[in-house]
């Protein structure tokens, strides 16, 4: 049992590991074959930058905003799960105390 625990996280690990050097990869591999530059026009003003640049930021700021609205769900199903084990306590807790009171016979 603590075995397959082990190697369920190691398992993930790896997997993780793997994703994460197939992206860098990927990047690299993008990187070089689009070595050209491309203006930023950002509002204001415009600047030029290397096309891998661009990308990198591109992708940071995804993952960024991803790992934020994730954060935001995974809270609010923490605090929906914090309000079903004490109402699921809290409902034990009156089956204990129903189960203890003597049959009326009528």
């Amino acid at each position: 049992m603590i075995l397959i625990k082990i190697w369920g996280y190691l398992g993930v690990r790896f997997i993780k590991l793997i994703v994460v050097l197939f992206v860098m990869v990927l990047g690299v591999a993008i990187a070089v074959t689009n070595p050209g530059d491309v203006v930023l026009n950002y509002g204001l003003g415009s600047i030029e930058l290397p096309l891998s640049l661009v990308l990198v930021g591109a992708i940071s700021a995804g993952a960024i905003l991803g790992s934020l609205v994730a954060i935001g769900i995974l809270m609010r199903l923490k605090r929906e799960n914090s309000k079903l084990q004490r109402k699921a306590h809290s409902d034990a807790v009156r089956v204990g105390n129903l189960s203890a009171l003597p049959l009326k016979e009528q």
